[in-house]
């Protein structure tokens, strides 16, 4: 005789929703931004969905371009940098410090998302603009360079269409 499983008593019968493609240790791609307080987008890379996210933070940083400021030189840096719990690193507070870069990180099972709240949809909006170009909402390419040049394009076009307005 079989032995059947027996379906657990407050579960429905149904498809499972699977994991989340953007898991450690899934295929895929991730795009990492770093934007202005009014969600322009500064500076972008994409990276592998299963790497961490604390890594892409540096590289971001570097690639912010001159800030043109009233007086004085050009700023190479921004004054302050807000981020979710996925950069919450001693490494990383300490060498954004060494810039000069003020940190504003949400810290692990001690604070809450809710305090990055008004900053963090400025983030998120900019993101679904992103979202909105239909070649960047499923990558078909198979080179990471020409995926990150359409993500470069889309960013530019968000760029122009907020300064033109």
């Amino acid at each position: 005789m079989r032995n059947r499983l027996r379906q657990p008593q407050g579960r429905k019968r149904g498809p499972l929703t699977g994991p989340n493609p953007t898991d450690r240790g899934k295929s895929g791609s991730k795009i990492h931004l770093i934007m202005d307080r009014n969600g322009l987008p500064l500076s972008l890379g994409v990276s592998g969905a299963n790497m961490h996210d604390s890594l892409g933070l540096k590289p971001l940083v570097r690639g912010i371009p001159p800030i043109r400021s009233r007086r004085g030189p050009r700023r190479r840096r921004p004054g302050k940098l807000h981020a979710d719990k996925g950069y919450d690193y001693d490494h990383l507070r300490r060498w954004l410090g060494k810039r000069g870069i003020r940190h504003r990180i949400a810290r692990k099972g001690i604070e809450s998302s809710q305090r990055l709240g008004r900053h963090r949809w400025v983030v998120e909006r900019t993101v679904s603009w992103l979202a909105g170009c239909r070649r960047l909402h499923r990558r078909y390419e198979r080179k990471a360079e020409h995926f990150l040049a359409f993500v470069a394009i889309a960013a530019a076009l968000i760029n122009y269409r907020r300064l033109t307005t």
